[in-house]
């Protein structure tokens, strides 16, 4: 097998991922896209080499010029590994806001940064980006990149990333969740799958503050708020922003995001950043609006080990608010571990018109000693051994009754995301049993010893 000409030619695809636990609560298939196990722990790794390929065949760079740009750290990443490796010097200007992870690693790779306020507007001279174009014109044999606005960043993300998505699916993606930083990443995928089916759904998620929402709304940008997310939302909109193909824009907050990217680390086993964190918590929160029938992927495009020093650092979340405890592996059981538990699989229950002689037969052949009463798939009543007991210690004779008219009150009902704290709680209320209603319609038991038996398998 012959090698890669470098690490930037790999055709590798980046994995989509079932998303299990965390999407308990929505009946659509959730998939997570982990673009940043891409090199470059990026997506701009496609986009930086082919942006350094572009501008050497129309002959405008050569090895030993600059290359300037502006960057949230990522695509500065991408560009620095693409470009020191073929010959070129790196100089980035950043906002201070970027964590050290990233900055560290910048200049390890040979760049040079230039880093300026967080707080600066776009149209500002000490912004990023117009300290890069200060820059450009100030070096001599320097290159503005331009990786969020240059064209080839388009074309990559419809050729490829668009692609990519459609084919791992095989077509039967209805609902994308993109990021919004430049406006070439939702731009290039929401034309590529639209393109195949108008049908798909295209869902921007960007930080409070940003300007999308405000434009996909109403055309003007909404007010700026500072956001501690990186690679993440803009104070200025793309060139490539196309709101013909985004059917929705959602933003989330500092917090959501951080404490969401925490749990995929923690149920999922996926490392990602804020950003990361941000778009799983806008499909989270959408889920609820889906069917069985929706296959959702969100695209997750930063590594979280460039944030250990921020969201994974408990100290900095304490100190800025955002701390949120993580669940204790009890209280992360819920109703559906319990279930894959449980030998039984479907749920033994009585209809109305059954008498007290089926259903107390039901009981011994099933060997329980509850049962649900269920009419039209809907808990009605229930009926336990005790109470048909005591039912014939009076009357002998009711065996041939129906059994509507002795039954005791339903199960409580709850969803399969019940946590075992919560069915816990409803089994203390005198209930022998609490109902789980599933995602396909059907109904499952779980009782105390059920609880006692995961508590011990944990």
């Amino acid at each position: 097998m012959m090698p890669n000409h470098d690490i930037f030619g790999l055709k590798a695809e980046s994995p989509l991922v079932l998303m299990k636990r965390m999407a308990r609560s929505t009946r659509a298939t959730l998939l997570a896209k982990l673009e940043y196990m891409n090199p470059a722990c990026s997506p701009y790794y496609r986009v930086a080499s082919a942006l350094i390929g572009d501008a050497e065949e129309r002959r405008l760079i050569h090895p030993g010029m600059t290359l300037v740009d502006w960057t949230y750290g990522n695509s500065g990443i991408a560009l620095a590994m693409a470009g020191v490796s073929r010959g070129y010097k790196l100089l980035l200007a950043a906002p201070e806001k970027i964590s050290r992870e990233k900055q560290d690693l910048l200049r390890a790779i040979g760049a040079e940064l230039v880093i300026t306020p967080a707080d600066a507007l776009p149209g500002e001279p000490r912004s990023c980006i117009k300290v890069s174009e200060s820059l450009v014109r100030n070096i001599p044999n320097a290159f503005f990149a331009g990786m969020y606005e240059n064209p080839v960043s388009l074309r990559v993300h419809s050729e490829i990333t668009g692609e990519e998505i459609w084919r791992q699916t095989d077509g039967k993606v209805t609902r994308v969740f993109i990021p919004l930083v430049s406006g070439a990443m939702v731009t290039g995928i929401g034309r590529c799958l639209k393109a195949k089916n108008p049908a798909v759904r295209i869902i921007g998620v960007e930080s409070v503050g940003s300007v999308y929402s405000g434009l996909f709304r109403n055309g003007v940008p909404g007010a700026y708020l500072p956001s501690e997310i990186e690679e993440l939302g803009t104070l200025q909109a793309s060139t490539f922003w196309d709101p013909s193909v985004v059917d929705d824009v959602v933003q989330v907050s500092d917090n959501d995001a951080f404490n969401t990217g925490r749990d995929l680390l923690r149920l999922e086993s996926v490392f990602a950043g804020g950003a990361s964190g941000a778009v799983m918590a806008a499909a989270l929160e959408k889920g609820g609006e889906y069917g069985g029938h929706d296959c959702v992927v969100a695209l997750l495009h930063d590594f979280g080990g460039y944030y250990l020093s921020k969201m994974y650092c408990d100290d900095w979340m304490r100190s800025h608010g955002f701390y949120r405890k993580a669940k204790t592996t009890v209280d992360q059981i819920t109703a559906e571990d319990i279930i894959q538990l449980k030998a039984r699989k479907d749920l033994i229950f009585a209809y109305p018109e059954n008498t007290l002689a089926e259903v107390f037969e039901m009981m011994k052949q099933n060997d329980v000693s509850q049962m649900p009463i269920v009419s039209y798939n809907a808990p009605i009543g229930s009926i336990s051994e005790n109470k048909i007991l005591s039912i014939l210690i009076e009357n002998d004779e009711a065996m041939n009754s129906k059994v509507v008219g002795f039954m005791e009150q339903p199960f409580p009902v709850c969803l399969p995301d019940a946590t075992i704290s919560e069915l816990s709680g409803k089994l203390q209320q005198n209930a022998s049993g609490v109902l789980i209603s599933l995602s396909d319609g059907r109904l499952q038991l779980i009782t105390k010893s059920d609880l006692i038996d995961a508590l011990t398998h944990k």
